[in-house]
């Protein structure tokens, strides 16, 4: 990832102001520590902190066309940009940047052609014949991009939200699926699929058509020209995700500059479920696997930088984005630039505990695009910024545009959750990859309830958090709460720590309602909480509080609920013979 920011039209061209913009610029260059690029025209400033991923030598921003009338600071990847090329063959390109050819459709197509855009991105393209420009954002909202506005009648774009909180006088999250014309003075959505509607699909259920999609969706995300890995929690997604990228690694541009060996990284509290598991798929691979260990004072102590990298205050974010963010620190040390990873899966499937609790199909279907809507302000925000922080990118499969496209037009029936039928969540995606001949995954694997990554790397790690919490919030703050911060005011004393220290990196009114609130249950949205009357007294975003599904629901003996405990399954596919060495690397 890279970090790009725009002022467009400041009315102002003075040397103070170029100052000013580059110091800024330097916030994000956590996002992109390879080199920096300014581009000045007259009041139009467009600048980028680059992370080299393809085209190291010559891919340096900002990218220009052959004239240099058009100018383009991008940060993502287009994983069809040689498809592009071939159609754009009366025009010449300056590097080998994946993103060099945005600039030339631009010049061909005109605004219109962010949908020919296979990938994450956003960018800002400025037109200097009229000094016009545009800013789009990926589909699902994969890259995180702020907009702002100034007094000066300036329009502000940053990769996050510390380049411009402190100079816009109003700014919020850019939409993901957007696009801004300069010369329409607004927003238009790019990004239309059948499914943004919410109307019910009907597609009969086909495993091999999802998992060719699956599958091609990895494949694409193998483009690079640096040392990558894969991020194995050793739950469902990500270990498809590792499985499927080390069958078709050896052949690939990658595995001639990298070797055909494949690494994976786990992270986890010592005896931690996720650590256990990804140790047995790591083994079952044949990965070189790396474990990353941290204590609950580890993960404590790093809570004010994740806040500042995150940029949010919602509860499941930083709990999850702290082991991540320690994680990536020690990925980036090992020399590694890209990994790829399992995020969006549980939203298109419905992976999440609660979902057992849908009560029909509409039901279940609606709440899942509820949940691919949002991911820009949760998981993609997390996966996105936790790995910025120390200049790693990240590549999330599961939101490709092709592949959600294939998934949500499936029967929501078949998603929906029939215990008594031994379809168990996200049954859909585990049939597809259960291949008898040439197993993806051992079957233990393969059909594990699903762990929030909060709470598998360790359950003590939340309770220490809400421990250390309530350390230093007492119940007369918490008797004060809807007063000091009437905007989603705090419900717990978690909550409120994560406000207070959010507050004093990012005070103004405008970066708090750049995030989202309302009650929630192991993840779900406001609205699937009236699934079930018992869940409104136990509000929590962690798996555990799915009372009734998870095996290890909290306060089991208390409430008297019993929770659902999976039959046990065998493995009975032989497992693979190969000796991989393991890194230990304890914090």
């Amino acid at each position: 990832m890279c970090g790009i920011l725009a002022v467009l039209g400041c009315s102002d061209d003075s040397q103070a102001k170029r100052v000013r913009v580059l110091e800024l610029s330097r916030r994000l260059k956590h996002r992109g520590p390879d080199w920096s690029g300014l581009y000045q025209h007259t009041d139009f400033y467009l600048t980028h902190q680059r992370l080299a991923i393809i085209d190291p030598a010559s891919g340096d921003q900002p990218l220009f066309n052959e004239d240099k009338s058009i100018v383009v600071t991008v940060n993502g990847e287009i994983y069809n940009h040689e498809e592009l090329r071939k159609k754009l063959s009366n025009h010449k390109f300056r590097t080998g940047s994946d993103c060099d050819v945005i600039a030339h459709l631009y010049e061909e197509y005109g605004e219109n052609f962010v949908d020919m855009l296979d990938g994450m991105f956003s960018f800002v393209l400025l037109d200097t014949r009229d000094n016009s420009f545009i800013v789009a954002r990926d589909a699902i909202g994969i890259t995180s991009l702020y907009i702002g506005w100034g007094l000066d009648g300036s329009v502000w774009i940053s990769s996050e939200l510390k380049g411009l909180n402190d100079d816009c006088e109003h700014f919020e999250t850019f939409p993901p699926g957007h696009f801004y014309s300069s010369k329409e003075g607004g927003f238009k959505r790019w990004y239309n699929p059948t499914w943004f509607s919410e109307a019910i699909p009907s597609t009969p259920y086909d495993p091999l058509v999802l998992r060719r999609s699956l599958e091609n969706a990895v494949i694409k995300r193998l483009m690079t020209d640096v040392p990558f890995g894969v991020l194995l929690s050793g739950g469902l997604d990500s270990s498809l995700v590792a499985s499927i990228t080390a069958r078709h690694l050896a052949g690939t541009r990658a595995a001639k500059h990298w070797g055909t060996q494949l690494h994976s990284f786990c992270v986890g509290l010592e005896g931690s479920p996720d650590l256990k598991a990804a140790r047995e798929v790591a083994d079952f691979l044949g990965t070189v696997h790396h474990e990353f260990h941290f204590t609950v004072q580890d993960g404590i102590d790093a809570i004010e930088d994740v806040i500042y990298h995150i940029e949010t205050y919602d509860v499941t974010t930083i709990r999850a984005s702290t082991p991540m963010f320690l994680m990536a620190r020690k990925i980036k040390a090992l020399g590694v630039k890209m990994v790829i990873s399992g995020e969006g899966a549980d939203e298109i499937f419905g992976g999440y505990l609660y979902f057992h609790k849908a009560p029909n199909k509409e039901e279940f279907h609606r709440e899942s695009c509820r949940k691919i809507k949002a991911l820009h302000l949760y998981d993609c925000l997390r996966a996105n910024k936790a790995t910025s922080a120390w200049g790693l990118e990240v590549r999330v499969p599961f939101l490709d545009k092709e592949f959600i496209d294939t998934a949500m037009a499936i029967d929501p029936e078949w998603k929906m959750i029939k215990r008594e039928q031994g379809r168990i969540e996200k049954w859909v995606l585990r049939r597809a990859f259960d291949d008898e001949q040439q197993p993806y995954l051992p079957k233990n694997v393969l059909y594990r309830q699903k762990e929030q990554f909060s709470d598998g790397v360790g359950y003590s790690w939340i309770d220490g958090l809400k421990a250390h919490a309530a350390q230093h919030v007492t119940d007369r703050m918490m008797l004060n709460a809807g007063h000091i911060f009437p905007q989603n005011t705090p419900t717990s004393k978690e909550a409120y720590y994560y406000r207070t220290i959010f507050e004093r990196f990012f005070p103004q009114n405008a970066a708090q309602l750049t995030i989202p609130g309302g009650p929630s249950i192991a993840c779900s949205t406001a609205k699937a909480v009236e699934w079930d009357a018992a869940w409104s007294n136990n509000l929590d975003p962690s798996g555990r509080a799915a009372l009734g599904v998870h095996v290890s629901a909290y306060g089991d003996e208390a409430t008297g609920v019993k929770s659902v405990v999976p039959p046990p399954i065998v493995n009975t596919i032989p497992r693979m013979e190969v000796s991989a060495p393991g890194v230990e690397i304890l914090s």
